[in-house]
């Protein structure tokens, strides 16, 4: 995916609602709602309407104490809001580690050569790292040597099996130009995978990640729109 950010071809992602906290009201302070509260909250949610920033408010089925209502409203912060700046991590090396710059490598674009996978940045204020050509996750990149920023433009809350055709081409899938066996395009994402819309690619590619049934149990979501650019959150990029 991070070869998608960077030809263009990705600019919405999807995160399943794990937690939300809640608004602080006079009667009861905040707190955080997950598991099977959460699960609780979101039974037969409807009317996500988002009020300011990250803060939604929706409705859902109301508890027996609160009979005889048989919905009633919660106020609570989802992830992130239009305008919030955010990094991404990705496999990555330490190739070089000089005086006052660190060559960091980043295996998305090794395939496209030195100069494609190479970047400098300013050590100065940062713990040395250990060179390496081991590939290392992207879960222990440090922030000043992530090399992309993504700028959420939209954010809605939804059913995952609500996304559109049109919605998962911008989650990144390819589309050829050659005619299908149903007459219409094929999606790809490499030569050993071919599918027949960007709707059954999504679902192979979300199963893929979250395990075999993700796709089945539709999860209530957070769909964010991005734009990228092509440098350091911090602008420290030499």
């Amino acid at each position: 995916m991070v070869r998608a950010l960077i030809a263009g071809h990705k600019t919405q992602t999807r995160r399943v609602i794990t937690k939300a906290r809640t608004l602080a009201i006079p009667d009861a302070p905040a707190f955080t709602l997950s598991g099977d509260e959460l699960a609780r909250a979101m039974q037969n949610a409807s009317d996500f309407r988002r009020f300011d920033g990250d803060m939604w408010t929706w409705k859902a089925d109301a508890f027996e104490h609160q009979a005889p209502a048989s919905r009633t409203n919660w106020h609570a912060h989802l992830g992130h809001a239009p305008g919030d700046r955010l990094w991404v991590r990705e496999a990555w090396r330490c190739n070089g580690w000089a005086t006052d710059v660190a060559t960091i490598f980043y295996r998305a674009s090794e395939r496209d050569g030195y100069t494609a996978m190479c970047e400098q940045y300013p050590v100065a204020d940062h713990e040395p790292l250990r060179i390496t050509t081991t590939w290392r996750p992207g879960i222990h990149m440090p922030r000043w040597a992530s090399r992309l920023t993504l700028t959420v433009t939209d954010v809605r809350v939804e059913r995952l099996q609500d996304i559109s055709e049109e919605d998962c081409i911008a989650e990144g899938a390819e589309i050829s130009h050659a005619a299908g066996t149903i007459g219409g395009p094929l999606v790809y994402t490499d030569v050993a995978n071919v599918y027949a819309t960007p709707r059954n690619w999504y679902r192979t590619l979300w199963d893929s990640i979250n395990g075999a049934g993700a796709w089945d149990a539709n999860p209530w979501i957070v769909a964010y729109s991005f734009t990228v650019e092509r440098q350091n959150i911090d602008g420290s990029k030499r």
